[in-house]
């Protein structure tokens, strides 16, 4: 027993000693002066007056609902919540003791019933307002009477914050029209702002006890959590939902299209998320094909007995873009003919630099010259022919007037440092599930002509044979700088639906790739988005992209490794990107991570 419990006790003995009842007071005084909790969780002052509150240098109203309409919509309280302002709402349900309910409704049914009675008796035009209250009146009495359905009391309130009244005024305004659009009327507690700032407090007590009747159904219709939802009975698994702990489990492929756009900073883990998902969807039938520029796909090609194909000057595995694949049945030979042409025309573009509107005619001529030097024309059979390389059309040039510089500029790539990139006939084939394209080890400035060049061979594969597939561009922003590479990519986006593929784009460097014209139009045509931790340099440029709310932001800014916002569609919850232990050997990026599974994989070999 503490000394201020037992003065309390024992205060009023008279035989009490005088040093024991001063040392009672003393106790006393320590205690009134040590801070409690509420004291430091108390405003610095708190002003209220008939209109709002005032908690501190804040401005606070608030509002009760005090009206419903007849039908309420599934989750028509989420553009409320979704607000994006600071307040609090707070939603009162107290349950009514069904027996008195059913008493009342009967009443209610017998002076319903005798009034449409009194009508008829006097001849009257039928009232369908009663009709209608009888007919909810019984619905509502066999539902209760069933057990089907209970009766509450809401209550709902909202407590906005401003800096000014006027601003106060202002998202008075605005929520009370939120509120209209769905038939749901609210108003301000005038001369009672202390009992409704209160109630909306972390409390638990419903100080303005306004609130209106409603059973099961309607009221369900209040709880908006449908939108941090994201799972579906079928797909893989993408993360944990850290709202609710749920799973994010989702099947790209049933979206509009399956397309994927991955934005994150450096070490923020967004190779790492989509070498989960490849590792699960080839687990579930689906080919996936990768764009490698790091290195960092190596071990999982290997793990999953895929194929890994290194693109380099120096490489053994060639691709030549003047191949031509074989018409489909609703293809002529002229269009995939003409096709081919503007792709290479592009390509070059992108080897090559500007050009002026000659020399693009010239060398549009030039493309179609090379290819008939081959005996290839648009009665051509492409099953067996052999196609002209770089080096062809560098002989064609050199004998056209008017393309010197263009003949000068392609010598590099057929006969100066890069003549071993494309100046080779295609000698890969692809047979397996898992594909890598390595270009780790090609020069930086060739990387977008890499790039382009290993796009346009998978594109030809895909048409060839439909599949569901899905193709990874890792560091996408090295074709965004170039317009013709960035349109490339953007074409692909938007008709690989048609051939049931998913293109995924990974970048880390967000401002390059949103300041191309193709960068935003990409992420339009990507129907899921995985958005992980990001710099302070790029939040605001993300925030006006994905329309992100302050606290997205924030979030984004102080999410650790592997988390970030999931969106599918309109769709979104932040997420946590969670691997199993054996998943995590297979696809870590991490060097130290890395070299200790070679060294434990040494270790095994050498026993």
């Amino acid at each position: 027993m503490s000394l201020l419990n037992f003065g309390k006790k024992e205060s009023s003995s008279p035989s009490v000693d005088p040093a024991l009842r001063a040392l009672i007071e003393q106790e006393r005084v320590y205690q009134e002066g040590v801070t409690a909790v509420k004291d430091l969780i108390a405003p610095a002052a708190f002003q209220v007056t008939p209109h709002y509150v005032m908690v501190g240098k804040k401005y606070a109203v608030t509002h009760f609902v005090f009206t419903y309409p007849r039908y309420l919509q599934t989750n028509w309280f989420s553009p409320i919540i979704n607000y994006d302002v600071t307040f609090d709402v707070a939603m009162f349900i107290h349950p009514m003791d069904s027996a008195g309910v059913l008493k009342t409704l009967l009443k209610v049914v017998t002076q319903v019933q005798s009034r449409i009675r009194m009508d008829e008796e006097h001849n009257k035009v039928r009232d369908p307002m009663l009709e209608t209250a009888l007919a909810d009146a019984e619905s509502l009495r066999d539902s209760l009477q069933q057990g089907t359905e209970k009766f509450f009391r809401l209550g709902i309130y909202l407590t906005l914050y401003g800096d000014s009244k006027e601003e106060l005024d202002k998202l008075s305004r605005e929520v009370e029209g939120m509120f209209e659009s769905q038939l749901v009327y609210a108003k301000p507690a005038i001369f009672q702002m202390e009992d409704g700032f209160n109630s909306t407090l972390p409390l638990a007590e419903d100080k303005l006890a306004i609130g209106s009747n409603m059973n099961t159904s309607p009221l369900s219709t209040i709880f908006p959590f449908v939108s941090s939802d994201v799972t579906s009975n079928r797909g893989i698994l993408y993360g944990i939902n850290r709202h609710n702990n749920s799973l994010v489990l989702f099947d790209r492929f049933s979206m509009e299209n399956a397309n994927m756009v991955v934005f994150a900073k450096s070490g923020a883990g967004k190779s790492y998320a989509v070498k989960l998902e490849i590792l699960r969807s080839l687990m579930f039938g689906i080919d996936v094909i990768v764009i490698d520029p790091e290195n960092e796909y190596k071990y999982l090609a290997e793990t999953v007995n895929g194929a890994f194909l290194k693109i380099s000057l120096t490489s053994d595995h060639h691709i030549n873009p003047f191949d031509l694949p074989v018409p489909l049945e609703d293809e002529s030979p002229a269009d995939v003919l003409r096709t081919n042409i503007i792709h290479l025309s592009g390509l070059l573009k992108v080897m090559l630099g500007t050009m002026t509107p000659e020399e693009d005619s010239i060398l549009d001529r030039a493309i179609s010259e090379t290819y008939a030097m081959k005996d290839i024309t648009v009665d051509s059979d492409f099953a067996n022919v052999s196609f002209p390389v770089m080096g062809d059309l560098g002989e064609v040039l050199a004998n056209m007037q008017g393309a010197e510089s263009l003949s000068l500029r392609l010598k590099k790539f057929t006969e100066g440092t890069f003549g071993g990139f494309v100046n080779h006939p295609t000698n890969i084939k692809i047979n397996k599930n898992f594909v890598v394209f390595n270009i780790r080890d090609m020069e930086d400035e060739l990387r977008p002509v890499a790039m382009y060049v290993i796009l346009h061979y998978i594109w030809t594969l895909v048409r060839g044979q439909l599949k569901k597939r899905i193709l990874v561009v890792d560091e996408a922003w090295w074709m965004m700088q170039h317009d013709e590479a960035a349109s490339f990519l953007f074409a692909i986006a938007k008709r690989c639906r048609k051939y049931w593929m998913g293109l995924t784009t990974i970048t880390q460097d967000i401002t390059d790739f949103l300041s191309s014209r193709y960068g935003k139009p990409i992420v339009t045509n990507s129907s899921i988005q995985l958005l992980l931790r990001q710099s302070p340099a790029a939040i605001d440029m993300i925030k006006d992209t994905f329309y992100l709310t302050d606290e997205e932001k924030f979030l984004l800014l102080e999410s650790n490794v592997g988390e970030g916002i999931f969106f599918a569609g309109v769709k979104h919850a932040a997420i946590k990107i969670v691997a199993s232990y054996s998943e995590d050997q297979i696809i870590t990026s991490n060097p130290e991570q890395i070299l200790e599974i070679e060294r434990a994989r040494k270790a095994l070999g050498k026993e």
